[in-house]
């Protein structure tokens, strides 16, 4: 009998005061010849904490260190083919670019965009995800939760 799970995900709001970090790139399954935008995210790795994974992540795919501050949430999308991903978005403090870091294979580069450039990317259909604008929605509108919320236990 086979169990249904869900892929877990990590994403990262990161916040200069005025523009978002994100990611141009490539999607390989959707869209192979035009690239789009998406937070600095991807999947957990086995015996990864959501954090280091954020973490890593956001610097594999844009080149910056960053500081994971606090959880803004977890978003649901069930995809075509009936995928069902679990997006744990965090909010972070970029701390430095690492120049030239070796990024993830079809990453273009980290792109600086407003909000207005972010919804404008969305009406063109520039967004990889449908959880790009939610997460920055909810990130501008203050939400927030501590990282006390995640409680890590690890088997030894």
């Amino acid at each position: 009998m086979s169990r249904w799970t869900p892929r877990s995900t990590v994403a990262t709001i990161v916040y200069d005061g005025a523009r978002f970090l994100l990611v141009e790139e490539y999607d390989r399954l959707s869209r192979p010849d035009q690239p789009v935008l998406n937070q600095p995210a991807g999947h957990l790795e086995l015996g990864e904490s959501l954090i280091s994974a954020a973490e890593r992540e956001t610097l594999e795919e844009t080149g910056w260190q960053v500081q994971v501050e606090a959880y803004l949430g977890l978003y649901i999308n069930i995809a075509p083919g009936d995928i069902t991903y679990h997006r744990h978005c965090f909010i972070a403090r970029p701390l430095e670019q690492i120049p030239d870091a070796p990024l993830d294979e079809g990453i273009i580069g980290p792109r600086w965009l407003t909000w207005t450039e972010i919804l404008a990317a969305e009406k063109q259909g520039l967004l990889r995800s449908p959880m790009v604008r939610p997460c920055c929605e909810d990130f501008l509108n203050g939400q927030h939760f501590p990282l006390s919320l995640i409680r890590d236990f690890r088997c030894s």
